[in-house]
């Protein structure tokens, strides 16, 4: 029989594991900027196609998936919700989800113009390179964001 504290905890764990690695995470952040480095419009529309798929799976996915199993997890460890530590995991989501969200619709808007050059044989427009910047900078906050609740997990401090 499968112990259900450890059923949660893995996927909980995987969970993180996704939001680490794609939408906020550095996975995909390296395969955008790679591709954006290579100024080619077929290049970006390719990675960025790829990208808005993967973020649609995976990190919606695991986005849902680790309120339910954390809120679960703590229940059958018999842990208060507001516990500091959880009450700031759940801040730090909530600002993680801030960030990704219009990372999300940047990455359709970066895939669209890209796609857009693409066809029409030029260079990505300077509408592109904009939301570039702005999609890196959002990625900071959130990328930061997860590591923090990592450590809040692993600590799980007084605070």
């Amino acid at each position: 029989m499968i112990d259900p504290h450890l059923a949660l905890k893995l996927a909980h764990l995987i969970g993180a594991s996704v939001l680490l690695g794609t939408g906020t995470g550095i996975g995909i952040a390296f395969l955008m900027w790679m591709a954006d480095r290579t100024a080619d419009a077929a290049v970006v529309a390719a990675t960025a196609r790829i990208v808005v798929v993967a973020d649609a799976t995976f990190t919606a996915t695991a986005a849902i998936v680790r309120p339910v199993t954390g809120v679960a997890l703590a229940r059958v460890m018999g842990v208060s919700l507001l516990e500091p530590w959880i009450v700031s995991s759940f801040v730090l989501y909530l600002l993680v989800g801030a960030c990704w969200l219009p990372v999300v619709w940047i990455q359709v808007k970066l895939r669209d113009l890209a796609c857009a050059a693409r066809d029409a044989g030029t260079p990505l427009p300077a509408h592109y390179h904009r939301l570039f910047r702005i999609w890196f900078i959002l990625g900071w906050p959130a990328f930061a964001g997860v590591i923090a609740i990592f450590g809040l997990m692993i600590a799980k401090p007084p605070l």
